[in-house]
């Protein structure tokens, strides 16, 4: 599968995706497994690896342990350099646009680039955003860069518009791991009015009601990870919420 063209066509279709995301700092083999296992029967479209910074896991061992127990594709969604595998199948290269760290706009990318290039990994150039969730979280201690005020929906616009004129293929909106405050489905909506390029959209989602309304506020994929390391019987429900328009699709 090209995953891209996947998440582009059905985007131009008004079709929902729904990827789960696995840390493999909080998360052991034997979870990320059972995971993986729960997924391959929600009908989870993908399954996303990634954390904030890298103390304790594997992520090849990560990787593998997944692919053992489904055939969900698996796309990075990387904190660092460290957290490259040519074991998965695609990698959202980052490029987090909502701040102003050098490092985390090219600094990365270049130190990054030959190990990516030969990784075999299908690449897909991703505007990342952080939006203000009521709390300092990881992703916004370790970038050093503010995140986007949650009541600023022009800001949060116009910057994706600035990522998708740069040559960006996808805008990743994130409130950041366990955040208190959602992105606001106004937001949601004032963003995806002005690109044509796919949203995805994470952090804070905790009920399939939530999950649904960001849908239809124009999210064209929902990333939910914390809330199932706590209760992951809310993935099938979380799935047919965001799933909405399956029959059609």
């Amino acid at each position: 599968m090209n995953i891209y063209s996947h998440i582009q066509a059905q985007s131009r279709k008004g079709c929902k995706l729904f990827s789960v995301l696995i840390d493999p700092d909080k998360t052991s083999l034997e979870e990320a497994g059972r995971i993986a296992f729960e997924a391959q029967s929600c009908n989870v479209d993908f399954l996303l690896v990634g954390s904030s910074i890298l103390t304790n896991g594997n992520v090849d061992k990560c990787v593998e342990s997944i692919r053992t127990f489904c055939n969900i594709p698996i796309v990075l969604f990387p904190g660092n350099t460290l957290q490259i595998s040519s074991k998965a199948d695609g990698i959202l290269y980052l490029s987090l646009i909502s701040g102003r760290n050098p490092d985390l706009l090219i600094g990365k990318h270049v130190i990054s680039a030959s190990k990516i290039k030969s990784s075999g990994l299908e690449v897909m150039p991703t505007g990342y955003m952080l939006v203000e969730s009521g709390k300092l979280t990881t992703v916004a201690y370790i970038s050093n860069t503010l995140p986007i005020p949650r009541d600023k929906d022009e800001i949060a616009s116009c910057t994706a518009i600035a990522g998708e004129l740069l040559g960006l293929k996808l805008i990743y909106m994130d409130a950041g791991s366990g955040a208190e405050v959602p992105i606001s489905t106004s937001m949601i909506k004032e963003v995806k009015t002005n690109i044509s390029i796919p949203l995805i959209v994470g952090g804070g989602i905790t009920s399939p009601e939530k999950a649904a309304e960001n849908c239809k506020a124009g999210a064209d994929m929902i990333v939910v990870g914390n809330v199932l390391e706590k209760d992951l019987s809310l993935m099938s429900e979380m799935s047919k919420a965001i799933h909405l328009t399956e029959s059609v699709c």
